[in-house]
């Protein structure tokens, strides 16, 4: 690791802030605690919701840990496309029994009271999604002794994150499960996302930062080879999803691993941007229709969703995974954390042997 990202975690480990409930403050604390660097996920949340969380973590931790935004979407949705899908869910809200959601709710989730809140009360590592923040606000990160962290899909992307300031980029191939971090949502990319191992080299011979690998890792043996690969550290999501301090729903995380669903895709179905999950009925039957709106649609199917997990069907919920996901184990985050190292140092030996990992 380098010696910044050392400072921050014993291992080379980072647990993906996953929005939505399942990055909480116990998830995040037990990662720390184990020797990784845990992450709250502040997307979705308000800034006061925020603080509360990272109030709960600094009393359950004295460790390192960080803080993850979403940055704000311009509004460049079409707003007659998201009525034509309002159109189509219709059926939903009725089989559901719940109101389709307003979709001029806020776009840019509380992004300046939460930044106010990080400064004036700073955690040692804040990371940005679906962009990058101005010189000046990472400037001001600086000031404060924080370490920031810009997601990236390319070395474009990665470029624009070292000219603004920041001190290290979250490297996020297509295997991953969530949202794709892109900095601008273009519907003509679909799809065309790089996989981690080739975007980790491409982005070593671009930019001069640290490198934080994320996309459908899984193991230790994985861990060992973005490492190889240039990677200063491994960052997971779906591998902590079905931990017991992990806040996802119940079915969410019985579904990584039930045969019924046999493979992930990217889709707009549930947000109106691009993310991965488990191929259910519900991504079959709208993801071909779904606008490029995001958070438009987010908060349009924000109803049916909950409305889904409360009667039980897992059918008509978003199942965000990686591409590794039938590998999830469901093992208390701590000791998640060891077995991911016990792997990574048996994976390094015989490489160190010249055998396979």
């Amino acid at each position: 690791m380098s010696s910044v990202l050392a400072d921050l975690c014993r291992y080379p480990i980072v647990q993906a802030p996953m929005a939505g409930g399942a990055s909480g403050p116990q998830l995040a604390a037990a990662v720390s605690e184990a020797g990784g660097l845990g992450f709250l996920a502040a997307g979705y949340k308000t800034a006061d919701g925020m603080y509360e969380e990272i109030k709960q973590v600094r009393g359950l931790t004295g460790l390192p840990f960080g803080v993850n935004l979403f940055m704000p979407q311009p509004d460049n949705a079409d707003p007659a496309a998201v009525e034509v899908y309002s159109h189509q869910l219709a059926g939903e809200a009725t089989w559901y029994e719940t109101p389709l959601g307003d979709v001029q709710g806020s776009s840019d989730d509380g992004y300046e009271a939460k930044l106010a809140v990080l400064l004036d009360d700073p955690v040692p590592v804040v990371s940005f999604t679906f962009g990058c923040p101005s010189r000046d606000v990472l400037d001001a990160f600086d000031r404060a002794g924080t370490f920031t962290i810009v997601t990236v899909t390319s070395a474009e992307e990665a470029q624009a994150a070292q000219w603004c300031g920041a001190d290290a980029v979250c490297v996020q191939g297509i295997e991953a499960g969530g949202h794709q971090g892109t900095h601008r949502d273009d519907p003509q990319a679909d799809g065309t996302g790089i996989g981690v191992l080739s975007l980790i080299t491409q982005v070593r011979e671009t930019v001069q930062l640290p490198v934080v690998a994320a996309g459908g890792l899984m193991r230790g043996s994985q861990i060992a080879a973005v490492l190889a690969a240039g990677a200063d550290a491994a960052q997971l999501g779906t591998a902590f999803l079905v931990c017991p301090e992990s806040g996802a729903n119940r079915l969410h995380k019985q579904a990584l691993t039930n045969p019924l669903f046999v493979r992930t895709d990217l889709t707009r179905a549930f947000s109106g941007r691009p993310a991965r999950g488990l191929v259910n009925r519900f991504m079959r039957e709208h993801g071909p229709y779904a606008p490029a709106a995001y958070p438009q649609v987010h908060h349009l199917t924000s109803g049916l969703r909950k409305a889904a997990a409360g009667v039980g069907d897992a059918q008509g919920m978003a199942l965000w995974a990686g591409q590794g996901h039938r590998l999830a184990r469901e093992l208390p985050a701590g000791q998640l954390v060891e077995v991911l190292v016990s792997e990574l140092d048996a994976a390094r030996t015989a490489l160190a042997d010249g055998g396979a990992p």
